[in-house]
């Protein structure tokens, strides 16, 4: 016997088993109809997501059209993960912090038939042209008013669910493909090998937009779990949310992580989650020092993983394990650091050229309207990352992405490497390293950093060149206010580096 694996199912299942479940605790200024004041049960959400597919039945959205929601974390938005893809439709969750041309781009190059957009966006819909537009909150008996039962869809597990824009490092960004069957998959797979259960409170500290916040809205959905939305980050927030509901569990990017420390420092009373609560981070490799914090000073489990848009994302996790309890803390995070081993069904490995490829049943299916991209990305039957790692004891070390690689003296150096020591010092809160042109060594490595103001440059340098190779040691400290980052917390080095090689028209030597 076999049926398809669509997205849906987990919203099924946490109706028959869960029905009468608090599902979602949605912020509290939110509009209320027909969202229940914000707090929902699962059966209460099961049926939001019929009335929404029955919405866009009368809409006459076909089964793969595609409809835009540009909207922060929201009850309504993850509702729309099976209102929109569980009964045939493509959801394309967009990034809210894009430009009108960036969102515009997207909904053009997409096809959408229909855009929503959150009340503080509502502008959107005077600029960004779309056959169909709503305001989440102010159109709800337009999209949710109906209590008629959708047009039926058998379902198709190879059929695209989502398409996720990548964040636009690069130029354009690009519309990833993935199936029912792919965002089925890591969603269970990544929701097994993060313990997720029926007892999780999960905050929303991740974008939903972001990777369909990581599958997260599938698996603990599909547990019964409960979620709870956060729709802006603030470290205090986070902290009271934790200690408000009961927080057990929460995905981030390094940046969010930071914002938790810094709050802890002036929190009153016991840090909340002691012991009870893991966070999971992504986007770029923690400096061994954060882990290290998080552990001691907030008392949470640290579980990294690795993996990209492409791959829905989970690829690899690393997490605690009684091989490693004899170990010092330091060592510990410094394992955790570490990209991970590969979860079950992902096959990895490192070419000759040093890029970490993979298979697994996570991979996209396409890039949206875009064959050659597709192509090169799944070359050889692989998945291409784009960053450069090796394999250590089964578990994989990224190095860095091999554009950011800084070749210096003829010698590689490994930015994550360097940013690491420089992490290590107490006065630095940001840091990113590049590669700048120089005649005499070809590119320079130079950091560019955020820190409390009581440190110089020659301590940073000093204090560096106690642990590095002197060709890794920084030649040249910047001191910034605030480093460029993506939407998700990634670092933006390609702008970091542009007013150092404008001249040269070009980023390497």
């Amino acid at each position: 016997m076999e049926f398809p694996l669509i997205v849906r199912d987990f919203l099924e299942r946490a109706e028959t088993v869960y029905g009468d479940r608090l599902a979602v605790v949605d912020e509290p200024d939110q509009p209320a109809s027909p969202f229940d004041g914000g707090s929902i049960t699962y059966r209460r959400m099961a049926q939001l997501a019929r009335s929404q597919a029955v919405g866009l039945d009368a809409m006459g959205v076909p089964v793969g059209g595609r409809v835009a929601v540009v909207s922060h974390n929201s009850a309504r938005l993850l509702t729309s993960f099976y209102g929109v893809s569980g009964y045939g439709r493509i959801l394309v969750p967009v990034n809210f912090r894009l430009s009108v041309p960036e969102v515009q781009y997207i909904v053009q190059h997409s096809g959408a038939e229909v855009l929503m957009v959150d009340p503080e966006l509502q502008q959107l819909l005077d600029d960004v042209e779309c056959e169909r537009k709503f305001v989440l909150g102010e159109s709800d008996d337009e999209v949710w008013g109906s209590t008629e039962e959708p047009r039926p869809w058998a379902g198709d597990e190879h059929a695209t669910a989502t398409i996720n824009y990548t964040s636009g490092t690069t130029a354009r960004p690009k519309g990833v493909q993935l199936t029912h069957r792919n965002n089925w998959l890591n969603a269970t797979v990544f929701g097994w090998q993060a313990t997720v259960s029926d007892e999780d409170v999960y905050l929303h500290t991740l974008p939903m937009f972001h990777a369909n916040g990581w599958g997260m809205p599938f698996a603990v959905t599909g547990m019964g779990g409960k979620h709870i939305v956060l729709r802006k980050v603030d470290g205090t927030e986070i902290l009271r949310r934790v200690e408000k509901h009961g927080v057990t569990l929460m995905c981030a990017a390094p940046a969010v992580v930071a914002a938790a420390l810094d709050a802890a420092q002036t929190w009153d009373g016991a840090i909340p989650g002691r012991d009870r609560t893991r966070i999971v981070v992504a986007g770029a490799p923690p400096p061994t020092r954060t882990i290290e914090r998080v552990r001691e000073e907030l008392g949470w489990e640290f579980i990294q993983i690795y993996g990209l848009t492409e791959t829905a994302p989970l690829l690899t996790m690393s997490r605690m394990r009684s091989e490693w309890e004899d170990l010092s803390p330091t060592d510990q995070a410094r394992k955790l650091g570490r990209a991970g081993y590969p979860a079950v069904g992902v096959r990895m490995t490192v070419d000759e050229t040093g890029e970490a490829l993979f298979q697994t049943n996570h991979n996209l299916e396409a890039y949206w309207e875009n064959p050659e991209a597709t192509s090169a990305a799944l070359a050889g039957n692989w998945f291409h990352t784009g960053d450069g790692g090796v394999i250590d004891d089964g578990a994989l070390v990224i190095l860095d992405r091999k554009k950011d690689v800084i070749i210096s003296g003829g010698e590689n150096v490994s930015s994550i490497e360097v940013e690491d020591v420089l992490m290590s010092h107490p006065s630095v809160r940001e840091v990113a390293v590049i590669g700048i042109p120089d005649e005499k060594w070809g590119e320079l490595v130079t950091a560019l950093v955020v820190s409390d103001g009581e440190v110089t440059e020659e301590e940073l340098i000093a204090h560096a060149r106690a642990s590095l190779a002197g060709y890794k040691t920084p030649k040249r400290i910047e001191f910034r206010d605030e480093l460029a980052r993506t939407a998700t917390g990634k670092l933006q080095k390609f702008k970091l580096r542009q007013p150092f090689w404008a001249a040269d028209g070009k980023q390497v030597n």
